[in-house]
Order: C-alpha cells, then sequence, then structure tokens
C-alpha cells in the first residue's frame, strides 16, 4: 500500500551555514562594525542566540537572518523568536529556537484536513510526523498539493514516499 510521511524538520546543515554567513556579514558591516553584534548557534538545543549592543542592532542582525536564510532555502517559519534580554549595561540578546516536528495540534490539524477532503487516503499520528497511506499513488500526490494549498502556516515536507 503506497505512503508518505508529512514531516517538519529545518536542514541543520543550511541552518548552521547561514548562522556563519550571516557572522561575516556582520563584522564587515559598516553600521555594525566595532560592536558586539553576533549570532551563535548551540546544536543540542536547536537555538540561536542574537547578541548585540542594543534592540537596533538585534533588528538589523534579524534582518540579515532572514535573508540568509531565505537565500539558503530555510523557511523562516521554523525560527521561533523569543522576547529580547538584557544581559546587563547596554547589551542585549535575543533566544530563537528552531522548530522540528509537528506539534500534536498540527497533526490533529493536518488530520482533520484530510480526512475534511474526502481523498480515499487515510492520515494517521506517528510521533512528530503524520503518515498518509493510500491505495492510489495519484491520490497521494493529490492529497500533497491539497496539503500544501491548505496548511500555509507550517513549513511541510513529504518524505519516505513508498510505491
Amino acid at each position: 500500500m503506497p505512503s508518505f510521511d508529512t514531516v517538519s524538520e529545518a536542514n541543520m546543515e543550511e541552518v548552521k551555514n547561514a548562522i556563519n554567513q550571516i557572522n561575516k556579514v556582520v563584522t564587515n558591516r559598516f553600521d555594525l562594525k566595532g560592536t558586539s553584534a553576533k549570532v551563535e548557534l548551540k546544536d543540542k538545543e536547536r537555538e540561536i542566540t542574537i547578541f548585540g549592543d542594543s534592540e537596533f542592532h538585534l533588528d538589523q542582525v534579524m534582518v540579515e537572518m532572514n535573508q540568509t536564510m531565505g537565500k539558503r532555502n530555510v523557511d523562516i517559519r521554523f525560527l521561533d523568536v523569543g522576547k529580547v534580554e538584557k544581559i546587563g549595561g547596554d547589551k542585549v540578546k535575543q533566544v530563537i529556537k528552531v522548530k522540528n516536528g509537528i506539534q500534536t495540534e498540527d497533526a490533529k490539524k493536518i488530520v482533520k484536513v484530510i480526512k475534511d477532503s474526502k481523498m480515499k487516503v487515510q492520515a494517521s499520528i506517528q510521533g512528530d510526523a503524520v503518515r498518509v497511506t493510500g491505495a492510489k499513488r495519484d491520490d497521494l500526490q493529490a492529497t500533497m498539493a491539497m496539503l500544501r494549498k491548505e496548511i500555509k502556516d507550517l513549513p511541510l515536507e513529504f518524505n519516505n514516499f513508498r510505491d
């Protein structure tokens, strides 16, 4: 029986490359030269931390991050931006979490959309992914197209396609 998995995972290699590129741009940019503006990635927690001398610097680094992530085909919907925190003196930081996997509420929403579409496929939640099975390959491809159109707030990917 043909099936595929609907997942939401950021390509961490591209995220690392984007952060390295952002740091190079920040050190060479005229308005950020000589400041403490920088970006760090903690791999294990999937956390990006932006440091700066003021909120203006954080905003400028965020603009650079959005552009660089877009150029590297990393969807910025993976980024969960936190609040700006003071870390002493005039220095500030902002923590951004990189989302991984589909949350339970979102998975239920995906299953509901599939069931409401009346397509001849079944959807089941499996951990942080949604497995879709059907009798025909065409039904699965139509389901993929429908999910891309209906679910706009999540960066969905389809993998593990079995025939």
